[in-house]
């Protein structure tokens, strides 16, 4: 199974669930940016308890699937994941917490299609500030590439004022202003 074979099964199953999600991570800056290899899908899904019967349903045959795990992201640290038994590539679900930044950002997704499917996604200037933000948890060279990626590519479409005013609020304010003078830049490869 590639990638995007398994991008598209994974988009199809949360469709068909019902549930009420957002791509971002490697594939969201894929989309947006300069593609690079990854090995995961990273969703941030609006959940509850009342969601859990149909998300395992989706998910049963081909995943593992831990049910309490998925129970116990209810709370912190709000994450889970699902292990595709085919080929072994993992989906990370982070659960909508009551950040404002996070709500923004699950406000303002966009429904694209993405590999031939209907996809709610992250948009670049919220896949930029998370990258950076991520960056700020725990430093990777990675997820500045990827930001610089999206900055590359989007640079003349993004919403300027929206980015330094959540990189303010993230504490990533400097990183911001690096990616707009041009200071960061992204991975040759």
């Amino acid at each position: 199974m590639t990638e995007q074979e398994f991008a598209i099964d994974a988009i199809r199953r949360l469709n068909r669930a019902g549930i009420e999600y957002l791509l971002t991570g490697s594939m969201a800056s894929n989309y947006w940016g300069i593609p690079r290899t990854t090995h995961d899908l990273d969703f941030a899904v609006k959940f509850s308890v009342q969601s859990i019967p149909s998300l395992l349903h989706e998910f049963r045959d081909d995943f593992y699937l831990d049910e309490p795990a998925v129970r116990a992201a209810l709370a912190p640290p709000y994450q889970f994941n699902a292990i595709d038994r085919r080929s072994a590539l993992k989906i990370d679900f982070w659960i909508l917490r009551s950040d404002p930044f996070e709500i923004s950002m699950f406000q303002r997704r966009l429904s694209v299609n993405f590999l031939g499917e209907r996809t709610w996604i992250a948009t670049a200037e919220d896949v930029i500030l998370h990258k950076l933000y991520w960056d700020s948890l725990t430093p990777s060279e990675r997820q500045v590439s990827d930001a610089a990626g999206v900055f590359a590519v989007q640079s003349d479409s993004l919403d300027r004022a929206y980015l330094q005013q959540w990189a303010a609020e993230l504490g990533v304010s400097e990183k911001i202003s690096k990616l707009l003078t041009g200071e960061i830049k992204p991975k040759s490869t």
